[in-house]
């Protein structure tokens, strides 16, 4: 087996004390995973591992499992005497994470101990405002950077017209404009590469994250089947994977995901624009609808702010508030936030009385 720098691949002196705390174990990063098997990054090379007995009976919550990206402790350095075991998961620093398509309550980590998140999004009919909120709204909650990479750069007759629509929404962000048909067309991502870097690529499938990708390292290590101008097609990545660049710290390389959604989210960074009206609006609990003297409303009748983006707003406001709850909590959050003027949930109770009866009349 080959040997792994492990600094250039993320290994900090945060985690190394933290691992030193379980003796007779050996510090491992996440590359990949099928199914229950592990491939692990470890100073003598990459092995396959499992999850001890342990550490499966002690997880409560599906993200507490191990992940692309994690930091583990495993007992072994190669695999001469069999699989290893992972016993341990090191306290993650960052961490982008989605809930799991339709399910209520469980959470899927996309990657973990990432630095940077590139959000990757065609310049053709992938182009989607409302989604990139979304996404920039999970990164900035992650704790790690994110950076909006624009792709299929040559398939887009108005460049600058999209700029200028992100500008309008990404606020202190780079936003970074490729093409994977031209030699130079990756360039802009190099600045970000660097020794005990961890980038993230994210995005919708066929957006041209694994093309960017072995474009970085020179050649075709990723299978990749691009999608035509009608983003008809597919990526053919199936499942994350930690590839690492030589001294030029890792990346990994995500599957499109057709639904993101949300488990928490940092509205305040990601809509900074409302924010900021927000505390020029008359009233603190401003619902930003019809109260007097509501900046965020002036903003749009001004030109200044779009309802759209105010309606996205609200949208994934919603959703952070309501992850958790079941049906009916959820309910009886929406009927109190409707007769948040009222009294609440005992003059609901009355408004919806009055209703039945007027039915049954």
């Amino acid at each position: 087996m080959n040997k792994i720098d492990m600094k250039n691949i993320g290994l900090t002196e945060r985690f190394i004390l933290e691992a030193n705390q379980y003796k007779g174990f050996y510090i491992g990063r996440i590359s990949s995973q099928s199914k229950h098997l592990y491939k692990v990054l470890t100073e003598k090379g990459e092995i396959k591992a499992n999850i001890s007995g342990k550490l499966h009976h002690s997880v409560i919550e599906l993200s507490e499992y191990p992940a692309v990206g994690d930091f583990v402790m495993v007992d072994r350095v190669d695999n001469s005497d069999g699989n290893g075991i992972i016993h341990h998961v090191l306290t993650r620093k960052s961490v982008f994470a989605r809930k799991v398509a339709g399910s209520t309550n469980d959470t899927q980590v996309v990657a973990a101990n990432i630095d940077t998140v590139f959000i990757c999004m065609s310049l053709n009919n992938d182009f989607n405002l409302r989604r990139l909120e979304r996404y920039l709204s999970i990164a900035w909650d992650s704790g790690a950077t994110p950076v909006i990479v624009l792709t299929k750069s040559d398939l887009c007759q108005e460049v600058e017209v999209r700029l200028n629509e992100i500008s309008s929404i990404a606020f202190g962000i780079d936003v970074l404009v490729t093409t994977s048909i031209s030699d130079d067309g990756y360039q802009p991502l190099k600045s970000y590469l660097f020794s005990g870097r961890t980038i993230a690529l994210i995005g919708s499938s066929g957006v041209g994250k694994s093309s960017l990708i072995n474009r970085l390292l020179g050649q075709t290590i990723l299978e990749t089947k691009e999608i035509r101008n009608d983003d008809k097609g597919r990526h053919t990545t199936t499942r994350r994977e930690l590839i690492m660049l030589p001294n030029l710290g890792v990346v990994i390389d995500t599957p499109g995901m057709r639904e993101l959604g949300i488990i928490s989210a940092d509205l305040t960074k990601s809509f900074a624009d409302i924010t900021e009206l927000a505390s020029n609006c008359r009233f603190n609990d401003c619902t930003h609808q019809s109260e007097p003297n509501c900046a965020v409303q002036k903003a749009i009748k001004d030109g200044i702010l779009s309802a759209e983006r105010l309606e996205s707003y609200r949208k994934l406001g919603r959703e952070t508030k309501y992850d958790g709850l079941n049906s009916k909590m959820i309910e009886k959050e929406k009927i109190n936030e409707m007769f948040s003027g009222m009294g609440g949930m005992k003059n609901a109770r009355k408004f919806l009385k009055e209703q039945n009866r007027k039915k049954r009349r």
